[in-house]
């Protein structure tokens, strides 16, 4: 199986062409950006297939992440994957970001849980418990910084992430990394109906105003 992997659910944009059978990227692109995702992307893209040698239409799935992460990112990234899907006829799935960061435990066989915490500003995190096979034993939720220090107790989980280190006292461990081969491994075992929707945990930082909402009878 080959597939497309789209990541710009942080401020990196990226994509490669991922083989799972050989468990290696053929070819890969990778920037810090910030922003700038949308105008990026579809150069990386053309850059990877030619590279490769895999025609796009040779491809078995496209692969995004969905978040949780950058509210804009995120949009432009599925966006693109599920324009790929339609035009070559091809599944598309999503990959969680929690899951990425607490892949890198659950490939060693952890003998408890993994928590994935990561930074989600504001003095909160975002927070999801995996079992030691990799079951999601809840749902992504964000914490203030006690209730995922309760719920990493509750499963007796080993935290890991850029959230980690906020739940003892200490600052956030620099950003989250999203590696592409992690990425790629994760979409090629997940079931096509895998959605590649945004998951968006909360709300935007901006806020509509409240203060004038009209009353209904």
């Amino acid at each position: 199986m080959r597939l497309l992997l789209i990541d710009t659910s942080g401020p990196v944009c990226a994509a490669a062409i991922y083989d799972a059978e050989a468990g290696s990227l053929l070819s890969q692109r990778s920037e810090m950006i910030g922003k700038g995702h949308a105008e990026l992307l579809p150069v990386m893209v053309d850059e990877i297939v030619a590279e490769s040698g895999v025609p796009l239409a040779d491809l078995d799935r496209v692969a995004v992440t969905v978040g949780p992460g950058s509210f804009t990112g995120i949009r432009v990234g599925v966006a693109m994957a599920r324009g790929f899907g339609v035009a070559l006829g091809k599944p598309v799935v999503g990959v969680s970001t929690l899951r990425i960061v607490a892949e890198s435990v659950l490939e060693i066989g952890p003998p408890a849980p993994v928590m994935a915490v990561l930074d989600a500003k504001r003095e909160e995190v975002y927070g999801q418990v995996f079992s030691p096979a990799g079951e999601a034993l809840t749902d992504p939720v964000a914490y203030d910084y006690a209730g995922a220090q309760a719920a990493a107790s509750r499963f007796q989980a080993i935290t890991v992430g850029s959230g980690a280190g906020l739940l003892t006292g200490g600052d956030a461990d620099g950003a989250d990394a999203f590696p592409l081969a992690v990425i790629g491994r994760i979409a090629s075992r997940a079931d096509e109906d895998e959605q590649a929707s945004p998951l968006y945990i909360r709300g935007a930082d901006a806020k509509p105003q409240t203060g004038f909402a009209v009353q209904h009878a």
